[in-house]
């Protein structure tokens, strides 16, 4: 960071040192070694915030509920029984009630996130998972601490990509991004495979009718043991679950309000059945079924025990990312200093109450030996024998994650559009609704991908993928915090992270590598595999095209005067600004750590 060549800076985008043209005395292979590594300037940040053509309407209790929205779901309706088969999450589905429609039909739901008390209990922590809960909501509250602080101070829709980029570089940042865009992707598409299942379960409930699993599985399962494909006879394609991503694309291409506005009845919706069955069922808890609260381990490191407890806890983690959800939409939120914090850390709070509550009731109710289904909130209330609230309930499920796929659908295609507009994707990308103010091209791309996938493909494979994605975007977040507070403190937060540059973030940084430590190495493998294709698209296409480390690449209107550089080794700050063509220095201030050409 210190070749820094203050007489001939790139005249178009504000970018750090490191996107400065090449120096004298500057070999090859260090000039592209510093280009990897490219920051984009907080000032930069700022200015494509104030040039966002998309519509800001979103106020505090939108954000709170976009966060809640995209938490609360997946994690209380399909997987908390799952954690019971150590590695990658699978749900043997029946069609109906004690129907079994395929003997061997393995139906992935979502490993991504995996919360229903009832499956995590049976596969990993047995009763103790309410355990496994509070670890996680530990993790998570470091992250979402790291999270509004940076929400607060760099107001962009790409989430953790932007992070990355305004403290780690463009490599990082575009690693960071890759990875989100299939975290993202994935979650639609498994949790739409959820909503099918959960609404043959209330079609079954509310009519003693049974659809035709022909056309409500996935005609593809994959074999763990042989690592390769199947076709399941007899079944077609899952039209259900496309369907209902095709639906809420549209209904999002037509504008970000209408959407918060659709999002908010629903959350209130299932909030008030979460409500409904804990307080319902709670009667009909048998605390025998408590013990032995923490069952013994089975030999491997992931089977109950106390070691079963954090393996469960790094799958439960993922109950709480909806959260992050909510920095995607910043540019669309009125006063996104004071908002973001709120809609993050108020959407936390609830969801861990909530996920508390339901674990305790869950493995009150039923032993958590019988959790291992695809709905496991379901046998908990057929254990009540009360049949008006299974019908209420699979609503609530119904409800519960059509607000999750909608926030999903929504997030993705706002990372994606963040990356074209720095040039990462080609400019098409970029384009806003004239009328509605929606990235329509991000969405429908994304709606078409996420929707197929949910139609033809097993999601077991790249779901457990996503957890460790999702822990690595966390550590780097964590990371941006204490990078950004020791080099740009003057910058105004609208939010700090209490107890100093140091304890918050590495405290979330480490508790991410102890999660990250307890997933399954084909995971891992897979998300290696992932960014390897990444790397490769980024080579061809997002280096050379890059508006950081080519300023020829922005358009006119992206055009600024001069660069903003932090300086590792100096507490002086300079401004340069430019009084002619010839560069003429009219004004130099000293402040703190940047310098500003």
């Amino acid at each position: 960071m210190s070749n820094l060549n203050v007489q001939t800076p790139p005249k178009s985008y504000e970018f750090l040192t490191s996107g400065t043209p090449r120096t004298e005395g500057e070999t090859p292979w260090q000039y592209n070694l510093r280009k990897l590594l490219t920051i984009k300037s907080i000032k930069s940040l700022e200015a494509d915030q104030k040039k966002s053509t998309l519509n800001r309407c979103l106020g505090p209790l939108d954000l709170t509920m976009v966060g809640i929205g995209g938490t609360i779901g997946a994690g209380i309706f399909v997987l908390t029984g799952e954690l019971k088969e150590s590695t990658i999450l699978f749900h043997r589905c029946n069609v109906g009630r004690g129907q079994s429609t395929q003997a061997n039909a393995i139906i992935p739901i979502l490993t991504l996130l995996p919360t229903e008390p009832g499956q995590a209990a049976a596969n990993h922590a047995g009763p103790a998972v309410v355990i496994s809960y509070i670890i996680s909501s530990f993790a998570s509250v470091f992250a979402a601490l790291s999270y509004a602080e940076l929400a607060s101070m760099i107001p962009i829709s790409g989430s953790a990509y932007t992070y990355a980029y305004a403290t780690m570089g463009e490599l990082m940042a575009w690693i960071v991004g890759w990875d989100l865009i299939l975290e993202y992707l994935v979650s639609i598409a498994a949790v739409a495979v959820g909503w099918s299942s959960y609404l043959v379960y209330f079609i079954q409930d509310a009519f003693s009718k049974t659809l035709n699993p022909s056309y409500t599985q996935s005609p593809f399962i994959f074999n763990s043991t042989t690592s390769a494909f199947q076709s399941v006879p007899g079944t077609y394609f899952n039209v259900p679950a496309f369907v209902v991503v095709v639906f809420l694309t549209c209904l999002l291409v037509l504008g970000i309000k209408e959407s918060s506005w659709f999002n908010t009845s629903i959350v209130a919706f299932k909030i008030f059945v979460i409500l409904l069955f804990v307080f319902a069922a709670a009667p009909s808890v048998k605390t025998e079924n408590y013990h032995p609260f923490v069952p013994k381990n089975e030999g491997s490191f992931s089977k109950f025990g106390v070691s079963g407890i954090f393996s469960g806890a790094s799958v439960v983690f993922f109950a709480y990312i909806g959260f992050d959800a909510v920095s995607t939409v910043a540019q669309e939120t009125k006063n996104p200093s004071r908002d973001l914090p709120i809609g993050i850390l108020g959407s936390l709070l609830v969801s861990t109450i909530l996920y508390v509550a339901v674990c305790l009731v869950m493995t009150g109710v039923v032993s958590y030996t019988e959790l291992n289904t695809a709905a496991p909130i379901a046998v908990a209330i057929r254990a009540t024998g009360m049949r008006w609230l299974a019908i209420i309930v699979d609503l609530g499920a119904i409800a519960g994650l059509t607000s999750v796929i909608l926030v999903m659908i929504m997030s993705q295609p706002r990372i994606f559009y963040t990356m074209a507009k720095d040039g990462l994707f080609p400019t098409i990308a970029t384009k806003v609704h004239p009328r509605f103010k929606t990235p329509y091209v991000t969405t429908i791309a994304t709606g078409a991908v996420a929707s197929l996938g949910a139609g033809f493909l097993p999601i077991d494979v790249l779901a457990d993928l996503t957890s460790v994605g999702t822990l690595f975007a966390f550590f780097l977040v964590n990371m941006g915090v204490m990078i950004l507070r020791l080099k740009a403190p003057h910058i105004p937060r609208g939010f700090r992270v209490p107890g100093g540059p140091f304890f918050v973030p590495i405290t979330g940084a480490a508790m991410n590598l102890l999660l990250l430590a307890t997933c399954t190495k084909n995971s891992i493998e897979r998300l290696f595999i992932w960014m390897a294709i990444g790397l490769v698209i980024y080579g061809l296409y997002g280096r050379r095209n890059s508006k950081a480390n080519s300023p020829s690449n922005a358009n006119d209107n992206e055009k600024t005067v001069g660069v903003d550089v932090f300086e590792q080794h100096r507490n002086d700050r300079h401004i340069v600004t430019e009084a002619n063509e010839e560069n003429e220095v009219t004004e130099i201030n000293e402040t703190n750590d940047v310098v500003n050409v």
